[in-house]
């Protein structure tokens, strides 16, 4: 079972905030960039992303009934910034349920294992944007 969303609000209001400036300097992290499919309100997220070339893969800890993903999907994409200010655009997401998490590198699979999370959002990358 994903995490509880107890504790994604949590983060949300207390985690998200101290780590924030951090995120994009941590590798295997991004901020998701998304807008709100019903108020139209820019978002920023912290996401754990994978993938190379035309691929990326964003692990779905809290299982794939957030609202980002949902954000996301409705907008049919989102931005990634990376450390340094790299954007990437996202383009024709999907929802792939994993249980061998072989979408992710092998050193992540564990916590992913341990955390019950084997759904992910996979996207196209477009190219970046300045």
């Amino acid at each position: 079972m994903p995490l509880p969303r107890a504790l994604g609000r949590f983060n949300r209001r207390v985690t998200n905030r101290v780590l924030g400036p951090l995120v994009t300097r941590l590798p295997w992290f991004a901020w998701l960039e998304h807008t709100g499919r019903r108020s139209g309100r820019p978002y920023r997220t912290p996401v754990m992303l994978f993938g190379s070339g035309g691929r990326r893969v964003i692990a779905m800890t809290y299982g794939p009934d957030t609202e980002w993903a949902r954000n996301v999907l409705a907008a049919g994409g989102a931005t990634v910034v990376r450390g340094g200010g790299r954007r990437l655009e996202l383009q024709r997401p999907r929802i792939v349920h994993d249980p061998s998490r072989r979408l992710v590198p092998w050193p992540i699979r564990p916590a992913l294992i341990a955390l019950g999370a084997a759904d992910f959002l996979v996207s196209d990358v477009t190219s970046p944007r300045a």
